[in-house]
């Protein structure tokens, strides 16, 4: 189990959590504490537009990727085969993935703290997403909105024909007619 295996040891699979939160942590503390006060209504913007940037990816990831371009669809169908092993992407692949696809682009048409918001939305939607993810396969009870949740993953699981491809939200399986 390297730093690229897909299946964790429980202490990787746990630091994949930590790793996420430390980072939105201090994201936000340095966004809050140092960032240029004039910019704290834009940066808070770009925050929630990187969230909802995560939601949308969350989705295409999920139906176009993880289920049709190889290697990915065929790591994820071990997930799919094995629901309960601690498989999930590596920090050191999704971390980097974040930094080149989000981050950087992001600094090169603002500026550092303009993207590092950006950033921010996604990691916490990303974090989310892992936390949800993880409690749908792994813990017991919930509220009525885990429950849902993880009856719509089940459905996703159990389907040949998938569909249910959000984790953290139904919106997009409403918007693109995936909920079958």
């Amino acid at each position: 189990m390297g730093r690229f295996a897909l299946e964790h040891s429980k202490l990787a699979y746990r630091a994949d959590f930590v790793a996420y939160a430390l980072a939105v942590v201090v994201i936000a503390y340095a966004l809050v504490a140092a960032g240029p006060r004039a910019d704290r209504p834009v940066m808070a913007t770009l925050v929630a537009l990187g969230l909802l940037g995560w939601s949308l990816l969350e989705y295409v990831a999920h139906r176009f990727v993880l289920h049709s371009v190889p290697p990915f669809s065929t790591w994820h169908m071990a997930h799919h085969e094995r629901p309960t092993a601690l498989i999930c992407t590596p920090t050191l692949l999704s971390g980097s993935l974040i930094a080149l696809l989000v981050f950087l682009p992001a600094l090169l048409l603002s500026n550092l703290w303009r993207g590092s918001a950006l950033t921010l939305g996604v990691l916490a939607g990303y974090l989310a997403y892992s936390c949800v993810h993880h409690a749908v396969h792994h813990w017991h009870g919930g509220g009525r909105w885990l429950r849902q949740r993880k009856y719509c993953h089940a459905m996703h699981h159990r389907r040949e024909d998938a569909g249910y491809y959000g984790v953290t939200t139904a919106f997009w399986d409403v918007v693109f007619h995936t909920l079958k």
